[in-house]
């Protein structure tokens, strides 16, 4: 979902891992455009409200793994 909905041609979704981080220099390094771009996929695909940004959203966001996680706790809510 991430190389599809940010459209990173460059980069196989096997080529991210799960613990690497999405955003800043140390990572992917992607920025608040692509976080914004991100929420509202995972919005559409998974009918999940995601807050304002905050120290926990950013948590969440961090990498593949923690998004996972999030997705998961999240659907786990709404059942």
């Amino acid at each position: 979902m991430i190389v599809s909905a940010l459209k990173l041609e460059d980069l196989a979704p096997d080529e991210i891992g799960d613990d690497e981080l999405l955003f800043g220099d140390a990572g992917l390094g992607l920025d608040s455009i692509d976080a914004l771009e991100l929420g509202v996929a995972i919005r559409k695909a998974y009918d999940i409200k995601i807050e304002t940004v905050s120290d926990e959203v950013r948590h969440h966001f961090a990498s593949v793994r923690n998004l996972a996680a999030f997705i998961r706790g999240q659907k786990g809510k709404a059942k």
